[in-house]
């Protein structure tokens, strides 16, 4: 990108009241343009919160999931004429500060989307990130890796910067009612691969705050298994050979 592209944040955030307002104070300004927190039906003040860090908050009036948080993030910042939207966790489980390291790739025109990799570096802080967390995150990009053809050290982090040039590609398919949950997020870095478009992985942090802050709202087979529906679903369909041509051209959008 020759100019300086116009960046928006989004926060998906569910009764995050003791940290959705650190999150928020830490992002950038200088490169961010627009904080948009998106509230799936948070029950306490999330959304006091943060609007009085600063943030812009859309409620969805009632908890639809991470994905469809997300994916409202996603129609926004398209609608509205920004070149890139950055994802980060409403729980304060990344590091704002590393929002610069994400938009790089993007203004250098090395990628349409940056995923962070809290194991590309060996930089990880666990924190209080429980035992089957660890393990499945290590399993689920070894499994993305064979899907996608392509390593990557790091599948499940939410923490990335996409460009609204990718998001108005419509062979992505987000709109699915499947993709609510934790899915959309996989399945954008599969369908960004498959379908040819340039992606970088970076070195960020990740940690899980003290338990007293409050507990992950993923259930621990039900949240994975809309994580691995993705590929599962690619593995016995794979949907996206209609969308790649056979050399693995991608056709025109």
């Amino acid at each position: 990108m020759s100019k300086r592209p116009r960046v928006i944040a989004i926060v998906p955030v569910l009764d995050e009241e003791a940290k959705i307002g650190n999150v928020v104070r830490r992002i950038p300004r200088e490169v961010v343009e627009r904080v948009l927190v998106v509230d799936d039906g948070s029950r306490d003040r999330s959304r006091e919160v943060a609007e009085s860090e600063g943030a812009e908050v859309f409620a969805l009036g009632q908890t639809k999931g991470v994905g469809a948080a997300i994916r409202h993030g996603y129609e926004t910042a398209v609608r509205d004429g920004f070149d890139v939207a950055v994802v980060l966790a409403g729980n304060d489980k990344d590091f704002p500060e590393e929002i610069p390291l994400l938009l790089e790739p993007i203004a250098k025109g090395k990628a349409v989307l940056v995923q962070g990799s809290r194991y590309l570096a060996g930089r990880s802080e666990y924190g209080e990130m429980p035992l089957y967390r660890r393990i499945a995150t290590r399993l689920h990009p070894r499994l993305m890796s064979i899907v996608a053809g392509r390593r990557f050290t790091d599948s499940t982090n939410g923490f990335r910067a996409v460009t609204t040039g990718l998001l108005r590609d419509r062979r992505l398919g987000l709109e699915s009612s499947k993709l609510d949950e934790y899915g959309l997020e996989p399945h954008l870095l599969f369908m960004t691969t498959r379908l040819g478009y340039p992606v970088v992985e970076v070195s960020v942090r990740k940690v899980y705050p003290p338990k007293h802050l409050g507990q992950t709202k993923m259930q621990p087979v039900t949240g994975w298994w809309s994580i691995l529906r993705p590929l599962v679903s690619a593995l016995v369909w794979r949907p996206w050979r209609a969308a790649v041509r056979p050399s693995g051209e991608v056709e025109p959008a």
